[in-house]
């Protein structure tokens, strides 16, 4: 079978590693460096430079391909997956997009495709635990806290974007939606801060991001629900000063005659500051809660999450829980244990008992470890 990769970052890059030892992958993208890095890891996947925001181009790329996962920055999410589902193939994504993709189903139902969505850790780990629950429970509450974090903190952020920093900043200006009490609710991002504790990593800031997703629409019987990233304390006070500042504000301004967004320069300007540095140690910790009745007995199940880089493959944590999400995603696929034709975001394919089991052993068999903690 081949399988295409579109984007090669540090995601894409894991993603395409671990398919090519059961399948025949290409990885696309413009960024030379990318595809080169990935080669000298795995000298037999393919690779080729591409400008994956060239749509029209996507059915003469893809048409060898019997698959294909997505690793795009968000702000091309969306219609890279359009694009693929146009080509008829079967696709996997793990894009952070402000699109909603559920109206994408009717063209994949047409085409005949298997489409799962959002795929990655959170949105996706987080969204096929509650589908899990969901499916036999009446479930009442669902609270996700998720970040990826540097070993060593340094000041000012005490942070490090395991991806784009665009895309990172746009978590924290994306108005967050959640669920209270059966209504959706906006509130802004950033909003709404409590300090965690956590095992073996101490005392964490959580506040709101718009990460339930498809979640509001597709269990709409939940009616309490709530995602939160996770910070070092005082990372968030930076944030508000520099987003109240205008310094993610998109309107271009002119500087002696030169346009320039803000957003743009601040997301060139953070980069420097937040780029994960090659072999730097980094963390990702979670944790998700369901809450709910089952048989007339109230039942709480909580799963935690504590994933470090992994010093022999010399793979980040957010890229190996992102990735080998994904990666467990394409072979849910392609060994047929999910058939079913349509997008569906992960909480449908969780709700299939097997299909959970399938993805849960296939991260542990690399390294990655989700904890069962308490069951009432």
């Amino acid at each position: 079978m081949k399988i295409a990769v579109l984007g090669a970052g540090m995601v894409g890059r894991t993603i395409a590693l671990d398919l090519a030892s059961s399948f025949e992958v290409t990885s696309f993208d413009l960024n030379e460096k990318n595809l080169k890095m990935l080669k000298k890891k795995y000298p037999s996947i393919e690779t080729r430079k591409a400008d994956l925001k060239q749509y029209d181009q996507y059915k003469a790329w893809l048409s060898p391909f019997d698959m294909v996962a997505i690793a795009v920055p968000g702000f091309m999410g969306f219609d890279a997956l359009k694009a693929v589902i146009g080509c008829g193939k079967d696709v996997v994504d793990i894009s952070f997009y402000p699109e909603d993709p559920l109206p994408l189903d009717a063209l994949a139902k047409e085409k005949n495709v298997t489409v799962i969505t959002d795929m990655g850790v959170a949105p996706g780990m987080s969204n096929l635990i509650l589908g899990r629950y969901h499916a036999e429970m009446a479930v009442n509450n669902f609270e996700c806290y998720v970040g990826g974090l540097p070993r060593i903190r340094k000041k000012p952020f005490e942070y490090k974007a395991p991806f784009s920093p665009i895309d990172v900043i746009e978590e924290y200006t994306r108005p967050a939606r959640l669920k209270e009490n059966g209504q959706i609710i906006t509130r802004p991002a950033l909003s709404d801060r409590e300090y965690i504790d956590f095992d073996d990593i101490g005392t964490l800031e959580a506040f709101n991001t718009d990460g339930l997703r498809t979640l509001l629409f597709t269990m709409p019987d939940i009616p309490n629900m709530k995602e939160k990233t996770l910070r070092y304390p005082v990372h968030v006070e930076f944030i508000i000063a520099l987003k109240q500042a205008g310094f993610f504000d998109e309107k271009e301004i002119d500087i002696n005659g030169i346009k320039i967004s803000p957003l743009r320069f601040s997301s060139k300007i953070l980069f420097r500051d937040w780029k994960l540095e090659e072999e730097e140690e980094e963390f990702t910790v979670m944790r998700v809660i369901v809450e709910g009745e089952k048989d007339g007995s109230p039942v709480c199940v909580e799963y935690n999450l504590l994933d470090r880089y992994d010093k022999r493959s010399k793979t980040t944590s957010m890229s190996r829980t992102t990735g080998y999400a994904c990666t467990a995603a394409i072979h849910l696929i392609a060994e047929k244990l999910f058939t079913e034709k349509g997008v569906f975001p992960p909480e449908l394919v969780g709700c299939h008992k097997p299909c959970f089991d399938f993805v849960m052993n296939y991260l542990r068999e690399r390294g990655v470890n989700w904890e069962l903690s308490s069951r009432n």
